[in-house]
């Protein structure tokens, strides 16, 4: 499998920049988001980017770990991450402004009511009224539905922004964590070298003070004993980056975050399936923005196009008038009806240079729709690299302990039998420490790798964690 997706890397990247310029194109007066996302869906599985991962469905795939302190991570950082309610609020007031834009189809006016005393030398009068009024601005050649369906796209967006921001806040709470971990255990095997090197320390410096070992063997090994020694601190500031990571995506302060050693993270099987790659990546929340914004400066153009035409409105009042009293005893009834055409013809030269800009804005948004969709590919590509390429180096880091494993134990057995001194088996422990120390950082690095691909395949998942945090 290896081999096969480094082939269709090559080709992919290519394929994908000339079949966008065919599947995706023209611009409507209105764009219909359900035909460009079925274009998108057309296009991915043309491509065909991550076939060899269909699988298992990906919702909840951090749950693979099987970390319940990952799990309550996830779930504070969801309800707490001030980002995430910062982006919702905005999304509240986007769909407020929409309702707001979808009330110009209603007339518009009200009611008002007064009385008036007053009085001029000897001669007093009084007069009350009671008028309700309104003006409707008819939509007869589509302005008021161009700029609804622009505030609509507005709105829907800054849902799919919502939604990115979920995604991005779900992996780095995965990432800290499995960086948390291993760290820790990092930590662990760098205390085990400084032990072994103490050994072997102390051995040199009795065959030393006999005379039968080097001051040249003993300084080198202290060299190395101060050279571990110093990667403690770095360790401990790593580990509380990652917790200061953390505290921050949950939205608390770093001493208020504790976690507990999981070797078990690093261990367990943790693999990449999608249940329909295709649609992981046509789902996107990025893609799907870029056509909304594109859908927003499309509508915003056809408005300022609408500007040009004239504006058909139909304004009236109705009342009572009551002469000679406060009250409403003894009134006459008003009303009027006027159409009225307003045609800003002398203001065409400006009305002009305003489409034309919008229609610029339009474009570029268009433009902007298509290289987000090419970056997709190109990072959900790369992603899968990087998996193949984790993965081999995980598999020569392991075997690589497994030799130095093997090497120990055998000097361990020659050295009961004498056949060694005591410093060749505490190299040998020493290098089968290195070994597992890399051991763990191609883990860790192996699992970050899986991680990157479910962010970049977020498509389905994300949906569904969108779903069950409304």
């Amino acid at each position: 499998m290896t081999n096969q997706i480094a082939k269709r890397f090559k080709t992919q990247l290519t394929v994908a920049s000339v079949l966008m310029v065919t599947l995706i194109s023209g611009c409507a007066s209105k764009v219909d988001v359900l035909d460009e996302q079925k274009t998108i869906n057309e296009f991915v599985a043309s491509a065909a980017v991550a076939d060899q991962l269909s699988g298992a469905d990906e919702t909840n795939w951090w749950h693979a770990l099987k970390s319940e302190q990952l799990n309550q991570l996830v779930s504070d950082a969801l309800a707490k991450n001030y980002d995430l309610k910062t982006s919702q609020l905005v999304l509240k007031s986007a769909l407020a402004r929409l309702g707001e834009q979808k009330a110009q189809y209603l007339p518009q006016g009200g009611v008002e009511v007064g009385a008036q005393r007053s009085g001029l030398g000897d001669t007093n009068s009084r007069q009350s009224s009671a008028n309700f009024a309104l003006d409707w601005q008819l939509d007869l050649f589509g302005r008021v539905t161009a700029l609804v369906d622009a505030a609509n796209a507005s709105a829907m967006s800054q849902a799919e922004q919502v939604r990115l921001l979920q995604i991005e806040v779900v992996s780095a709470v995965v990432k800290g964590f499995v960086s948390y971990q291993g760290n820790a255990e990092k930590q662990r095997i760098i205390s085990l070298q400084i032990q072994a090197l103490e050994q072997s320390i102390d051995v040199l410096q009795a065959r030393v003070d006999e005379g039968v070992a080097s001051e040249l063997d003993l300084n080198r090994t202290l060299a190395q004993l101060r050279q571990q020694q110093a990667l403690i601190p770095a360790i401990e500031f790593a580990k509380y980056s990652d917790l200061s990571t953390l505290a921050v995506l949950t939205g608390r302060l770093t001493q208020n975050i504790e976690l507990t050693n999981e070797l078990s993270v690093l261990r367990n099987k943790f693999d990449v399936t999608l249940s329909k790659p295709n649609a992981a990546i046509a789902l996107r929340p990025d893609i799907s923005r870029a056509i909304y914004d594109f859908s927003q400066a499309n509508s915003l153009s056809v408005a300022a196009s609408k500007a040009l035409l004239p504006d058909v409105s139909l304004s009236g009042f109705a009342g009572v008038l009551s002469l000679g009293s406060n009250g409403f005893s003894d009134t006459q009834q008003q009303w009027q009806i006027a159409p009225k055409l307003q045609w800003s013809i002398l203001s065409y030269p400006a009305l002009l240079a305003q489409r034309d800009a919008q229609q610029f804005l339009s474009e570029a948004a268009y433009s902007d729709y298509q290289n987000v969709v090419l970056k997709a590919l190109s990072e959900s590509e790369l992603s899968l690299q990087g998996l193949v390429n984790q993965a081999q180096q995980k598999r020569f880091a392991d075997e690589r302990y497994d030799f130095a494993n093997k090497a120990f134990l055998q000097a361990e057995a020659m050295y009961e039998e004498g056949q060694i001194p005591y410093l060749e088996l505490l190299d040998a422990r020493q290098d089968v420490l290195i070994a597992q120390e890399n051991a763990v950082e191609t883990t860790i690095l192996s699992l970050l790798a899986k991680v990157n691909a479910y962010q970049s395949f977020n498509g389905q998942w994300s949906y569904a964690l969108s779903n069950t945090n409304k």
